[in-house]
């Protein structure tokens, strides 16, 4: 297994993968304390991560081994739908799978994605606009909303 770290404005990120692909990538809520052990696809991911948060990079292009069932594949899929700096509700992405009933699961399956802001969950909202759920925790899910809308608008501002 190799990994690697990236000190974004949003913390600390963790960047996991094999030999081939990308396994995850996660927010750490307190300081690693491991070192690193990185291959080329770390380097990759670390080095798109910082284009993005750079204002260079609105779509990520890397190899994920997405393992999960093959409604939550669904689902992160159609998370990647989404365009950068935009929101959709959970009951729109229910819909864009072809069930708006299925707001609950779209849901779970949304909070299961192991790849935080390359498969981009943080823009599915609440339905009256609220933000709800995101792993990495609502702060970061508000910076990251903030900061894609500045740059589709724009109007970069400070973080």
């Amino acid at each position: 297994m190799f990994y690697d770290y990236i000190q974004s404005p949003t913390g600390i990120l963790k960047v996991e993968a094999n030999e081939s692909k990308i396994t995850a990538v996660e927010f750490l809520f307190e300081k690693p304390n491991q070192e690193t052990n990185p291959n080329y696809l770390t380097d990759e991911a670390t080095f798109q991560l910082k284009q993005y948060f750079n204002n260079h990079l609105k779509k990520f292009d890397l190899p994920l081994n997405q393992i999960g069932t093959p409604f939550q594949l669904e689902v992160w899929k159609t998370l990647e739908e989404i365009p950068f700096g935009h929101t959709w509700s959970y009951g729109q992405l229910a819909s864009a799978l072809g069930d708006k009933k299925k707001v609950r699961a779209v849901g779970a399956a949304n909070g299961k994605n192991p790849f935080a802001i390359v498969v981009p969950c943080h823009r599915v909202i609440g339905q009256s606009g609220e933000l709800v759920g995101y792993a990495g925790g609502i702060k970061r899910k508000q910076w990251l909303l903030r900061f894609e809308r500045s740059l589709i608008s724009g109007q970069t501002e400070l973080f």
